[in-house]
């Protein structure tokens, strides 16, 4: 039977450590092969180049994606974020643009115009508006 006096703090320690960098390493696969598929740049020989070496040679594939593509791994990384962002803040604007007291007027200014309603339902729907 193993107790705790058998599997002293250093072994623990240790343990930790290694389970930390096993997930690490797990994390850096993920990316790596999340970012060699969404590539546009590469060929469909190439992914299957890439991914071989990542399962073959682990730590040296990584590595040498690493230093290859490094840098365009951020570029793409900084342009989804931008890209994202954008189509965010659009999408805010959208929504916003159609709320409030200003749009109702408005919609009551275009029923008011083609003839819907009349002066009197047009005030009464501004002041319920301004309310």
């Amino acid at each position: 039977m193993v107790t705790a006096a058998d599997y002293p703090f250093l072994d623990i320690f240790w343990t930790m450590i290694l389970f930390f960098l096993w997930i690490t390493w797990f994390w850096m696969l993920i990316v790596i092969i999340g970012d060699l598929f969404s590539r546009s740049d590469a060929s469909g020989w190439g992914k299957a180049a890439w991914c071989v070496g990542l399962i073959f040679l682990p730590f040296l594939g990584v590595l040498t994606y690493l230093v290859v593509n490094g840098s365009g791994m951020s570029e793409r990384r900084a342009q989804e974020s931008k890209a994202a962002r954008n189509e965010f803040d659009d999408y805010v604007k959208t929504v916003a643009a159609d709320a409030g007291p200003a749009s109702e007027i408005k919609r009551a200014k275009e029923l008011l115009d083609s003839g819907a309603i009349t002066e009197v339902e047009f005030t009464s729907l501004k002041a319920k508006a301004l309310a």
